[in-house]
């Protein structure tokens, strides 16, 4: 069976798992990763497209575990057991379901494992490409209306706070993690566009406090 009837059988599959993720981590979003992940791997060194593509299609198959008991797993671990076993299942070469299985564990912004590999770091980077940005904001404020937070609050309530409270706000996410992403990019190509969208969310934020406050 030729690679691209492979990898659109294995595409329907994980589409399938991924219904059962809220909206921040769904379909939509590992396609906006798989793109980034293309648009990267084009600007960068000799790569294995195929571990890129698998990786960037597995890389939150446990994403919804992790968010139904607020984070007290990481799916970044288990989703890389979940991508080995399935597939071996599926009969694809060892060797690169180890490299793909890699890629998955080794994505995670706050994961105690780093990418190696450039495939690691394409995916690493694609994934963090989408939290910023106009579509990471978008994200950001859906993730914190999903959980029951404030649209906004002050720099002192967002940063003092904990995850899953109300002051878990977008504006909390952007202090916390998403301004220092850029800083963490892997790639030249993926820091660069880094960069031009932490520069949008920076003037947004500006924007929402000045409304905030009458400005």
């Amino acid at each position: 069976m030729s690679y691209q009837k492979t990898f659109e059988r294995l595409s329907g599959t994980v589409c399938e798992i991924l219904k059962k993720s809220p909206r921040c981590h769904d379909w939509e979003h590992t396609l906006r990763v798989l793109n980034n992940a293309k648009m990267i791997a084009k600007k960068e060194k000799k790569c294995d497209m195929r571990v890129v593509e698998i990786g960037a299609l597995f890389h939150d198959i446990a994403r919804a575990d992790e968010l139904a008991i607020k984070g007290k797993i990481c799916h970044a671990k288990k989703g890389a057991k979940l991508t080995e076993e399935m597939l071996k299942e599926d009969g694809l070469n060892e060797a690169l379901i180890e490299k793909v299985v890699k890629c998955v564990r080794r994505h995670r912004f706050r994961g105690s494992e780093f990418p190696v590999s450039i495939e690691e770091k394409i995916i690493y980077d694609a994934d963090k490409l989408d939290s910023l940005g106009a579509i990471g904001l978008g994200r950001a404020f859906l993730f914190a209306g999903r959980i029951g937070a404030k649209v906004h609050n002050t720099p002192e309530d967002a940063v003092n706070s904990k995850s899953y409270s109300e002051n878990d706000t977008a504006y909390r996410e952007f202090l916390v993690k998403l301004k220092y992403l850029p800083s963490k990019m892997m790639t030249a190509s993926g820091k660069k566009i880094a960069q031009k969208r932490l520069q949008y969310m920076e003037e947004f934020f500006i924007k929402l406090d000045d409304e905030v406050l009458g400005k």
